[in-house]
C-alpha cells in the first residue's frame, strides 16, 4: 500500500486548498458536541435502518456506533434516533425529527462556512 503524503494526513475536511478545518456543535452545558462523524452516521442510519449497516458502511465497530448514538441521544430533550433491539429480523434504528433538524443545522453551518472559507482563501498568498 502507498503511503499518503503529508496532505493527505491533514485533519479536517479540506475547505479550499489552503484551509482543512473540522468544527463542533456544542451543547449548552459543554459535556456533549455534534460532529461529522456524528452526523454522517445519522445520516447513514436514516439511508440505511441500521445501525450496523452504517457502522460497517463506516468501518466503525458496532460498540463504537452505539456508543456515538448514546451520546447524540443526549443532545437535547428529544432522542436523535430510536432503536428497537433484536427480534427474527434483527434490530432497526430509526431518525426522528429532532435528529433530521440536528443535521440540517449541522450542515447548513457547515455550508456557511464552505462559503466563508471560499470568500477568504482568494486573500490567502502563502
Amino acid at each position: 500500500m502507498p503511503k499518503k503524503s503529508r496532505r493527505d494526513r491533514l485533519p479536517g475536511d479540506a475547505y479550499s486548498p489552503q484551509i482543512h478545518a473540522r468544527f463542533w456543535l456544542i451543547s449548552e452545558d459543554q459535556h456533549s458536541y455534534l460532529g461529522v462523524g456524528k452526523v454522517r452516521l445519522m445520516e447513514l442510519i436514516d439511508e440505511l435502518g441500521s445501525i450496523s449497516q452504517a457502522a460497517k458502511t463506516l468501518n466503525m465497530s458496532y460498540k463504537r456506533a452505539w456508543t456515538l448514538i448514546e451520546e447524540v441521544n443526549q443532545l437535547g430533550p428529544l432522542p436523535y434516533v430510536i432503536k428497537e433491539v433484536g427480534g427474527a429480523g434483527g434490530g432497526h434504528a430509526t431518525l426522528t425529527d429532532a435528529g433530521r433538524s440536528a443535521i440540517a443545522q449541522y450542515r447548513a453551518f457547515e455550508r456557511d462556512l464552505q462559503a466563508f472559507v471560499t470568500q477568504r482563501t482568494a486573500a490567502i498568498t502563502l
